[in-house]
């Protein structure tokens, strides 16, 4: 009997939390926190949400590393989920995992309202942070060793770790587009020498010209007021709420706005996701409140665009909002 009660318990997850507990992107942090004060200021009796800002690289490490009180419930990601951390999540008994898209946003380059007014492209970027770019360690260290075009001023980009989805986001959606354009034939790496792949295309430089200024968005922001010439990385939110003092960097001639990001002309448009152990959703207490006030917060002029979110297409909501309705798991046939 004693066995079979321990067969039982390891097979149907247990809660003592009475709390949401939600780790993952700094950039989708304000978001859902916001959903989580509104959450509570309508319910006074539910205990707030405890939500972490790791990264979501971070974030997904700890949200597969199992199921059960001592894990999280919610992953916020500014990225989909990898291949590779899906199959995490299987190995560790994770396996009914729900992929929600609650709006967009953009990688935005910014500098001080007192900068250089840069002007860059996708390859500009790219020959600038790549760690070795075109195949051969990156010695530039003035915007005009990249481009004759651009200013003698060093290169200094304050920007986020390695565990950040926002820095997968630049990589994937401005340095490698920049890479292979230059570069055609190192497409063939990406199965025959992948290592070889990732030291061309996708590794950030680690010197100087590059600072990474962890999971605080907010202290990019402070470094830019005092460092006119820098250039900083973070989610479009932190520009729109600190625009008296920063402007956006333009890529490709287009600015980071919010019309642009929407629209998808701006080159570092991304896609905002939570994923939610479906495991989770009963035994702790608040899980379908939650996720049905994300659902409620995320249209155009609703509170999460109040706080710098882009909205995501109607079609989009629509979908996500009967995920949530459905409780539907994730196909992983498209993740990479």
């Amino acid at each position: 009997m004693v066995a079979l009660a321990l067969a039982l318990a390891a097979c149907e997850p247990q809660t003592s939390r009475d709390h949401i507990k939600v780790v993952g992107s700094s950039t989708v942090y304000p978001f859902t926190t916001a959903v989580a004060e509104g959450l509570v200021n309508a319910n006074p009796n539910l205990r707030a949400p405890v939500i972490e800002s790791t990264g979501t690289g971070a974030g997904a490490s700890l949200f597969c590393a199992g199921v059960g009180p001592q894990h999280p419930d919610i992953l916020n990601a500014s990225r989909r989920l990898k291949k590779s951390e899906y199959e995490t999540c299987l190995k560790n008994g994770v396996k009914d995992i729900m992929e929600v898209q609650v709006g967009v946003d953009g990688v935005a380059l910014a500098e001080s309202n007192a900068g250089p007014k840069l002007r860059l492209t996708k390859r500009d970027v790219y020959l600038a942070l790549s760690a070795n770019p075109l195949g051969k360690p990156n010695i530039a260290r003035l915007w005009r060793d990249v481009n004759p075009t651009l200013p003698a001023i060093p290169i200094q980009v304050f920007g986020p770790p390695a565990t950040s989805g926002t820095r997968d986001a630049l990589v994937e959606l401005v340095m490698v587009p920049a890479c292979e354009a230059a570069m055609p034939q190192v497409k063939a790496l990406k199965d025959s020498d992948k290592d070889r792949y990732a030291d061309i295309c996708t590794r950030i430089r680690d010197d100087a010209a590059y600072v990474d200024k962890g999971e605080n968005d907010n202290l990019i922001v402070q470094n830019l007021s005092t460092n006119p010439n820098a250039v900083g990385i973070f989610g479009y939110s932190y520009l729109e709420e600190n625009k008296s003092r920063l402007h956006g960097v333009p890529i490709e001639g287009i600015t980071p706005t919010y019309d642009s990001i929407a629209d998808g002309s701006y080159p570092g448009a991304r896609p905002l996701f939570i994923y939610v152990k479906k495991a989770h959703i009963k035994p702790v207490p608040g899980m379908t409140d939650f996720l049905a006030a994300y659902a409620r917060s995320w249209n155009p002029g609703g509170p999460l665009t109040r706080r710098g979110m882009i909205a995501a297409p109607q079609a989009v909501r629509a979908e996500s909002a009967a995920e949530i309705a459905s409780q539907t798991a994730l196909d992983p046939a498209g993740l990479h």
